[in-house]
C-alpha cells in the first residue's frame, strides 16, 4: 500500500467532484470509484447510469482514472433485508445510516485496501480527527450541510482510513469552486430521498415487496376516521396522505397499534401524543469504542436536520436512555437518536420507543 494513495468514492455530484480535486491539490495519488449500490434498469427512477457518466466526464476533466464497482449484492444482503424487515415491524428506518455503515465504509474500503490505497475519501459534509490516539468523528464547518448524523455507525478502523476534504467548507463555496474550475456536474441537483427509491412513489415501491394490510385509522379515544392502507406506509409525526377532512386543526400520525393493526391520529401539530420528554435506543454504536460515554448532560438529534437538543444521557447494556430538558416531537422508532459533545458526534442508537417520563437528571 500506498500513503498518498486515495480512493475517493465518486457519486456524479458536486460534493464527491470538489472533494478529488481538493485531495489531487494537495498531491494524493487520486483514484475514483463509482459504486453502483442497486440493481434497477428503471431508467425513469433510477439515475445510476446518469451518475456513472457524470462521474466519468468529472473524472476526464480533473485528470484521474475512474474505476465502477458493483456492490448490489452486498447492498441486498447488509441494507435492504434490514429495510424490509423494519418496516414489517411497523418502525421506519433509516437505510442511508446503514448504508454508510456497511457499504460506503466497509465494502468500499475493503475493496480500496485491495486496490492498493491506504485511505479512502468521500463528499460527505463531516470531519475526521485524532485525539488522544483516537479518531473522532466531527460536525462539518456548513451547519445546514453536516451529514454526522448519517455517520454516527462508523468506527475507530474505518475513520483511521478515512478523510473529509469538504468538513471545513460551505455548500455555497463547493458549487463555487466547481463552477470555477468548469466541472460538468458544477450546477447538478443534489440527490434527496433513499438511494434505492429515487423519485419513484414510496407506496408504490415498498408495494412491490410488502403486502397491503389495510385497517382502521383511529383516534386514541376509540373514533374511526377512515381506513388506512397498511402501517408500514406511515410514519409518526406525517400529516400528508391521511385523508382525513373536516374543519379544525390537521390531523398527524401519533402512534401505531400493531396488535390490532389500527394507526392512531390526533389533531393538531402541539397535541400531547406528539410530544415525549424521553426515548429508549437499542442497537448502539459508540464511536471511540466499546465502551460508552459518561453519563451526564449533552445534546441529541432524533431525526436530521434537527437542531442539537440538550438531554442528559444514561447508558446500560441493553441501549441508552436519553431525558430530554424539552419535550421532542414525534420520536420515531427505528430511527437514529444521535449524540453530540459540542462539535463530537459520539455515536448514537436506533430508537426503540419514546417515554412517557424523563429518566432523573444526572448532574452536569
Amino acid at each position: 500500500m500506498t500513503s498518498r494513495r486515495v480512493v475517493v468514492g465518486l457519486s456524479g455530484g458536486v460534493d464527491s467532484a470538489v472533494a478529488a480535486w481538493l485531495l489531487k491539490e494537495q498531491g494524493f495519488e487520486v483514484i475514483g470509484l463509482f459504486m453502483k449500490n442497486w440493481e434497477d434498469d428503471d431508467d425513469e427512477y433510477c439515475s445510476s447510469r446518469q451518475d456513472l457518466i457524470d462521474a466519468v466526464s468529472v473524472a476526464d476533466v480533473i485528470g484521474i482514472d475512474v474505476d465502477a464497482v458493483n456492490f448490489s449484492a452486498e447492498y441486498r444482503e447488509r441494507v435492504f433485508a434490514s429495510f424490509l424487515a423494519e418496516y414489517r415491524a411497523g418502525r421506519t428506518p433509516n437505510p442511508d445510516v446503514l448504508c454508510n455503515s456497511e457499504i460506503k465504509f466497509r465494502a468500499f474500503l475493503d475493496h480500496a485496501l485491495a486496490m492498493g490505497a491506504e485511505r479512502i475519501a468521500t463528499g460527505h459534509y463531516a470531519g475526521v480527527r485524532e485525539h488522544d490516539g483516537r479518531f473522532e468523528l466531527l460536525k462539518a464547518a456548513d451547519p445546514s450541510k453536516d451529514q454526522s448524523y448519517f455517520l454516527h455507525r462508523l468506527d475507530q478502523s474505518q475513520l483511521a482510513r478515512t478523510l473529509f476534504p469538504l468538513a471545513g467548507m460551505l455548500k455555497r463555496d463547493v458549487r463555487a469552486l466547481a463552477r470555477k474550475l468548469a466541472l460538468p456536474n458544477h450546477d447538478k441537483k443534489d440527490s434527496t430521498g433513499i438511494c434505492f427509491i429515487g423519485e419513484r412513489p414510496f407506496r408504490e415501491f415498498l408495494n412491490r415487496y410488502l403486502p397491503r394490510e389495510p385497517g382502521e385509522m383511529m383516534t386514541p379515544d376509540g373514533r374511526v376516521m377512515g381506513t388506512h392502507m397498511g402501517l408500514m406506509y406511515y410514519t409518526i409525526g406525517q400529516r400528508q396522505g391521511l385523508g382525513i377532512g373536516g374543519e379544525g386543526l390537521p390531523w398527524y400520525v401519533a402512534d401505531k397499534d400493531l396488535t390490532a393493526n389500527r394507526l392512531i391520529v390526533v389533531q393538531g401539530h402541539d397535541h400531547p401524543l406528539l410530544q415525549a420528554p424521553a426515548l429508549q435506543a437499542s442497537d448502539v454504536n459508540w464511536i471511540a469504542g466499546a465502551a460508552p460515554p459518561m453519563d451526564r448532560r449533552y445534546a441529541a438529534k432524533t431525526r436530521y436536520r434537527q437542531a442539537d437538543a440538550p438531554c442528559v444521557l444514561t447508558t446500560a447494556a441493553s441501549g441508552f436512555e436519553l431525558a430530554f430538558d424539552a419535550p421532542q416531537w414525534a420520536i420515531t422508532p427505528g430511527q437514529s437518536a444521535v449524540v453530540y459533545d459540542g462539535e463530537v458526534c459520539l455515536g448514537g442508537g436506533i430508537i426503540e420507543r419514546a417515554l412517557a417520563t424523563a429518566a432523573l437528571p444526572v448532574a452536569a
